[in-house]
């Protein structure tokens, strides 16, 4: 299967589709991941915070009613108010509520109804900006760029706001999870997708193995039906030509007429000359003929062409020119019998194609590392659904004038598989009603 590059295509485009399948499977997995991660950290840091506030919220609450003791408030924070005496605190068996957090990770502030700091514990002033109380979340940055997740609680004393308890978090054991989670998704993607893309490798010639095996068959059988129908087809010629020369010698005697023997020779001369292009394409199938390359002179062989077809463009009313426009000889290397067969089917197909008084026009040029041969014809041209059909083998484009000009629908086809086996090309240009530009490139030697 390797060595055949159709299937060595396909097997790979298949690979890719599997790769490509499962990567953009794993991409949408791993930021589904990443966001169901990221939504569940955020809700259980939130219902902590909530937690932590409303307790502190319960047990600042009942000393807000007694203002001579609103002082000690300061101890339990662990911070003084300005200028303010630190009191002893109400029971020396009750923590302070700082410990209710850890300090590193955790400030506490009490805010007045117009959002200044009254008492604050945790995190320095300067380092994180005070936000006031009315908005029950926020989400902040200090100067270093460290995000913290706030919650704030109105205090009510006698069904009035007295003010708001915040507690904020830091947010760094969140944002340092999130990262080590997202490098580990960018570089476990690609490392899974090339893992992915070599199993895909080794799936597509599983998948591929069914296919190739019954394309061999139909292969070998196509081979073999041609090789066994020659020997019948030879005895049928030559039975035919037997019988012509035996019908020449004794004109009055009794035979098959001209007309029957005519028509059973055109029928034979065709039927052989399908089973040699069969035998053709299986021999090109099998790259049996890969190893007959040598050197080949270009311009000799279009100008050979054109001198030979040319009795062809005068039976149809048809003008044949060559243009060479390059200066030096073009070589490449090839099958010269070969090369030659493909550019006499591109050129007797344009000429059967163009109607009497039409012109067919044979353009050898170089571009590069490629020369290319140019067969311009001012036919009937070929419809736009038809073109990526004409290589198609025993596909025709106009059925009823195929049959009459005796088209089988292997030459253009005949002429691809050489042009691929040759390492080049066939392109093709047309509009209805203006003709064809058929453009073989063959790299350089």
């Amino acid at each position: 299967m390797q060595q055949d590059r159709l299937f060595h295509q396909t097997r790979l485009r298949l690979a890719g589709w599997y790769a490509g399948v499962m990567g953009c499977t794993l991409a949408l997995f791993g930021f589904g991941t990443y966001g169901v991660i990221a939504e569940a950290y955020g809700k259980t840091i939130d219902r902590g915070l909530e937690s932590v506030t409303g307790i502190l919220a319960q047990q600042i609450e009942p000393i807000l009613e007694r203002p001579e003791r609103l002082s000690q408030l300061a101890n339990y924070l662990r911070v003084c108010l300005p200028k303010a005496e630190c009191l002893p605190a109400i029971a020396e068996t009750q923590p302070p509520l700082t410990n209710l957090t850890s300090p590193a990770d955790y400030y506490i502030r009490l805010l007045d109804p117009e959002g200044n700091p009254i008492m604050v514990g945790g995190i320095e002033l300067d380092e994180l900006a005070i936000t006031p109380g009315d908005q029950q979340w926020r989400t902040v940055t200090d100067s270093q760029k460290n995000r913290y997740r706030q919650v704030s609680l109105p205090l009510h004393l006698q069904d009035q706001v007295w003010g708001y308890v915040q507690v904020g978090r830091s947010l760094q054991d969140l944002d340092e999870n999130l990262e080590d989670l997202r490098w580990m998704l960018l570089l476990g993607c690609p490392i899974a997708v090339m893992l992915v893309g070599v199993t895909s490798w080794w799936l597509s010639e599983l998948a591929m193995q069914p296919v190739y095996r019954s394309y061999q068959y139909m292969e070998q059988f196509t081979a073999d039906v041609a090789h066994e129908l020659r020997t019948p087809l030879a005895a049928m010629e030559a039975t035919i030509e037997a019988d012509v020369r035996l019908h020449r010698k004794s004109e009055g005697s009794p035979g098959i007429d001209r007309e029957t023997i005519s028509v059973f020779q055109r029928q034979t001369a065709r039927l052989s000359q399908l089973i040699k292009d069969l035998l053709l394409l299986s021999r090109i199938d099998r790259r049996e003929l890969a190893g007959r390359h040598r050197l080949c002179c270009l311009n000799n062989l279009v100008s050979d062409l054109v001198e030979e077809l040319a009795f062809l463009a005068v039976e149809a009313d048809i003008q044949l020119s060559l243009k060479i426009r390059v200066q030096q000889p073009v070589h490449i290397l090839g099958d010269e019998g070969q090369l030659y067969r493909l550019v006499s089917n591109l050129l007797s197909n344009a000429i059967q194609v163009t109607p009497e008084g039409g012109q067919v026009t044979v353009i050898l040029d170089r571009v590069d590392q490629h020369a290319l041969i140019h067969v311009q014809d001012t036919g009937v041209g070929i419809a736009l659904e038809d073109q990526a059909r004409i290589f198609d083998r025993f596909y025709r484009v106009g059925q009823e004038r195929s049959r009459r000009t005796g088209g089988s629908g292997l030459g253009l086809p005949i002429a691809q598989a050489i042009a691929r086996m040759h390492r080049g090309s066939i392109q093709v240009k047309s509009e209805l009603g203006k003709g064809s530009v058929f453009t073989l490139r063959l790299p350089l030697q």
